[in-house]
């Protein structure tokens, strides 16, 4: 089941495909595509570059550029020259990216023109070590560093169990980690995930709407795409127009995304009276939880399987997956990964909970990180003999089918009695007037804690009545949200994770908390 022969370096992916696959399109985005064989020639060269302009091995490279074709080959090449990739957000503050480039140590950055000037503000990286990929005058641009030269270019393999990766966590809570991250582990997940379970393989068009310094578009729509032979269409950012103009063109197979880009497509198709997907045989969803309501409307609106499956950056994305073809558990994340050990544990004992109760999920196998980069606490309390403490909420039924319930630090403690954000977000969102939820905890005088659920509305919004007597046909008393707040935009991360601090702290600062 495991697809071993999927796990290799880089430099052997590159070969390999290069040699299948000469003329086959590899990516491809709105303003250039690339072969396999000239990937591998641009990821080479460039690779013999950066190792001229002073990158040590295990040197830190960072790619501060939107999703593009040229985003793919730096990525590559920073790996390739046996350095550590370091994706940094396109849009990032200029405090964000020196906060990286300080962590990480990057010695080399990978960028654009119009970040030059916040480069040189930042003074932390030399200008020599400054690549801009949209600078054809420049001997730093791509144009004079990626092209193959005449003469052979000798380059060592890299060492897939070496860090390749630095990604950071997406600061839910405001503090981001760097999670180190090898290409085994990445690899390992396509091996026994997107190739055998989800189907992956060279007769795949994908399209990718997600960002690619995160993880889980870090695995699947870069290198899982190599090692897999596909080709994939590179969107720079989603929206839901160009999402809808691109899959009606009928070229693609198969999708990612996050549950509220297959939220805003089909709302999209429904106005249109239109099917986006009919080339589409298979989609997935990860990096938040996917409300079943959702996951069932979608399927029976378009006839395409949308499989759902748990991951974090920690594992080098998937954790849990939900297979083609077969029964699924409503709300479940599906199976643990073949070759996966998942525990289900009491946090204050460390002890495995009976079958069907609520503990914190911890897992080991080989996608877990190597630890968080300059955090040695950090990473020892995360990492355990082996096993990494995810501090989610989960609980597992007769047939080992998961379900994630909550974080453990974003459980609702209202009067002693917990409450899962998630649970609630799930029964408002289906009601008319709600196109996106989130649910945070606020204080309370005398409760601890109460629910506040925020929501982005259609035309006409439900009022905090209207939501109340909704939510108590469903859920138990203590559930049901405190208030109500309108806002025009849930705040996620880029895979999709609401970032509940940002709307917590709206709410109290506009004196809002009871």
């Amino acid at each position: 089941m495991i697809r071993l022969d999927l796990i290799a370096p880089l430099a052997e992916l590159l070969r390999r495909q290069s040699a299948d696959h000469p003329d086959k399109i590899a990516f491809e985005d709105k303003t250039r595509s690339i072969t396999y064989r000239d990937l591998a020639n641009e990821v080479n060269t460039l690779a013999s570059n950066l190792i001229a302009r002073g990158l040590p091995p295990g040197g830190s490279v960072g790619i501060w550029l939107p999703n593009s074709v040229d985003w793919v080959v730096a990525t590559l090449a920073a790996i390739r020259a046996g350095g550590v990739a370091v994706p940094i957000a396109f849009d990032a503050k200029q405090a964000e990216m020196d906060y990286r480039v300080e962590d990480a140590g990057i010695r080399i950055i990978v960028s654009r023109i119009e970040k030059r000037e916040a480069i040189a503000t930042s003074g932390k990286i030399d200008p020599s070590a400054v690549i801009l990929t949209d600078d054809a005058d420049s001997e730093n641009g791509f144009k004079s560093l990626c092209p193959r030269t005449a003469s052979e270019i000798a380059l060592k393999d890299d060492d897939i169990d070496d860090v390749s990766m630095i990604v950071y966590t997406s600061g839910t809570t405001g503090s981001p980690k760097g999670v180190m991250l090898t290409t085994r582990s990445m690899l390992w997940v396509n091996a026994a995930c997107w190739a055998p379970i989800f189907g992956m393989g060279p007769d795949d068009t994908i399209l990718s709407p997600l960002p690619l310094f995160h993880s889980y578009a870090l695995n699947f729509c870069v290198l899982s795409i190599v090692a897999n032979g596909a080709t994939e269409y590179v969107m720079e950012r989603f929206s839901t127009h160009e999402a809808m103009d691109l899959l009606g063109s009928g070229r693609f197979t198969k999708m990612p995304g996050v549950p509220t880009m297959f939220h805003y497509l089909m709302l999209a198709a429904k106005e249109a009276g239109t099917n986006p997907f009919s080339s589409v045989s298979r989609c997935v969803s990860a990096g938040a939880i996917m409300p079943a309501a959702l996951n069932n409307a979608f399927e029976e609106r378009f006839g395409v399987e949308l499989l759902d499956g748990y991951g974090i950056t920690e594992t080098s994305t998937m954790v849990t997956m939900n297979w083609p073809g077969q029964a699924r558990i409503a709300g479940s994340c599906g199976l643990p990964l073949p070759g996966l050990a998942v525990r289900i544990i009491d946090p204050a004992t460390g002890k495995d909970v009976p079958q069907g109760d609520e503990g914190e999920l911890v897992v080991r196998g080989p996608n877990v990180m190597k630890g968080y980069h300059n955090k040695p606490n950090e990473t020892a309390s995360a990492l355990k003999n082996g096993w990494y403490h995810t501090g989610d909420l989960a609980r597992a039924d007769a047939n080992s089918f998961l379900t994630i319930t909550g974080r453990l630090k974003e459980l609702i403690i209202r009067g002693g009695q917990n409450i899962s954000p998630a649970e609630v977000e799930e029964t408002i969102v289906v009601m008319d007037g709600v196109r996106d939820c989130a649910v945070v905890g606020v204080s309370h005088d005398t409760l601890g804690e109460v629910p506040v659920a925020f929501i982005v509305a259609e035309e006409t919004a439900p009022d905090i009545d209207s939501i109340k007597a909704f939510c108590s046909e469903r859920l138990s008393s203590y559930k049901i949200p405190h208030d109500l707040v309108i806002i025009e935009t849930i705040p996620r991360t880029g895979s999709g994770k609401i970032i509940r601090f940002q709307l917590r702290e709206h709410y109290e600062n506009a004196g809002q908390g009871r």
